[in-house]
């Protein structure tokens, strides 16, 4: 266990967003839609961009299927998508925005053949099928959770996970869904996370926790929060590290009724940091939700974790940074970075041509080995893409950890 009375060297914040948050909100609606197609025809591909305001949701981007079943999918967008904002909470017209009433907008195109013919396997200037698009993606692990995750982001997530579990069960009705969360944790000066210093918490509420005389919301509510949602998360995540000297800012602004796409306009693709690692190692730019897996800004970014993982799971450095690089139309990546900050066992170069040799990195032998082409998106879109459990979640697994390490060493 940490020990909590050792002097802190530096200080680092993350935060998480929730499900109800709008730009987070916009990302589930994307990846629902392609969900919706990937079970119909699991060659699908889609690029989907989702805008949110009050009343309004507007989609756009590219979308090519196969079948019938899926053109009927892709008819029915509009279904799927007062679905996912009824599941996420939206039900309520007083929130100003509500998945009854808001207006549907589509304008969505198939795939431009230029692309196409340097994805599509046989065609263009190479067999084999190409990434999708030119760019760079980083994976990272470390060794802070046993989920191998920064511990800021990864507790940034557990606590808007926690105020969904109790909006959802009504035992804290008066929630509503937009919420954000964030962790600034005291690490020492050899990297090791000592104190949780400060939580900040915002979520949306009703009017019926507001204190009358103040117009705010009251200490009591503010205190419901701390005891319900904030200590239960950090008692079972790292007990050792909650203290009562926390610094806890609670809905700081005192009052936080309108929120949702009402108080603000949501976006797809505007929370990476939220959706990787908080901050903590790199990003090479590119957003998840609505992509189908022939886009490498999603399926190379989930293999550099897995290998970033793999490698800390192996005990071959306490952190790792994987960058893999690729060209547009073009399968094998034009480069392979590792950087174990100065905590490896292996030279990196050595790591990284391993790496090249056990790992498949061409778009479609990423796409097989991590099982991409099913509609299991819709879940990473909230709570954050790594760190998580679950049969979608295939780039978290480890299992060949041990085999990886034999071949390096």
């Amino acid at each position: 266990m940490p020990n909590t009375d050792t002097p802190v060297s530096y200080h680092f914040t993350s935060e998480s967003v929730s499900m109800g948050h709008p730009d987070k909100l916009a990302d589930q609606i994307s990846d629902s839609v392609l969900d919706s197609l990937l079970a119909k025809d699991s060659m699908a591909r889609a690029a989907i961009e989702t805008m949110v305001t009050t009343g309004l949701v507007v989609l756009a981007g590219e979308v090519t299927v196969h079948n019938d079943e899926a053109i009927k999918a892709l008819n029915g967008a509009e279904d799927t998508v007062r679905e996912a904002i009824r599941s996420i909470g939206y039900d309520d017209p007083a929130t100003g925005f509500d998945y009854r009433s808001c207006a549907v907008m589509r304008s969505l195109h198939s795939q431009s053949p230029d692309i196409s013919q340097g994805v599509t396997e046989g065609e263009g200037l190479h067999e084999e099928q190409g990434a999708g698009d030119q760019g760079m993606m980083f994976g990272y692990a470390c060794d802070e959770t046993p989920a191998l995750m920064p511990l800021p982001i990864y507790l940034s997530h557990r606590l808007v996970e926690q105020q969904a579990k109790l909006r959802e069960s009504g035992e804290m009705s008066w929630l509503r869904p937009d919420a954000k969360s964030q962790v600034t944790i005291g690490y020492d000066v050899n990297g090791k996370p000592v104190r949780i210093d400060t939580i900040v918490f915002s979520t949306q509420h009703t009017e019926d926790v507001v204190d009358a005389s103040s117009g705010n919301m009251s200490e009591d509510v503010r205190a419901e929060i701390r005891e319900k949602i904030i200590k239960p998360v950090v008692i079972r995540e790292c007990e050792s590290l909650w203290r009562e000297d926390i610094t806890f800012h609670i809905n700081p602004t005192g009052r936080f009724v309108i929120g949702g796409p009402h108080g603000d306009s949501g976006l797809t693709g505007r929370k990476i940091i939220v959706d990787t690692y908080g901050g903590r190692g790199r990003h090479g730019g590119g957003a998840f939700s609505g992509k189908d897996p022939t886009k490498v800004d999603r399926s190379a970014t989930y293999m550099a974790r897995h290998i970033a993982k793999n490698v800390v799971a192996a005990g071959l450095a306490r952190y790792c940074d994987v960058q893999l690089a690729y060209a547009i139309g073009v399968a094998e990546p034009v480069s392979v970075y590792v950087d174990t900050f100065e905590t490896g066992k292996i030279d990196e170069g050595e790591l990284a041509r391993a790496i090249r040799s056990f790992f498949p990195l061409t778009p479609r032998g990423i796409i097989e080995y991590l099982n991409l082409r099913r509609p299991v998106y819709f879940e990473t879109a909230r709570h954050g893409h790594f760190g998580r459990e679950g049969d979608g979640f295939t780039w978290e697994n480890t299992a060949r950890a041990e085999e990886f390490a034999v071949t390096v060493r």
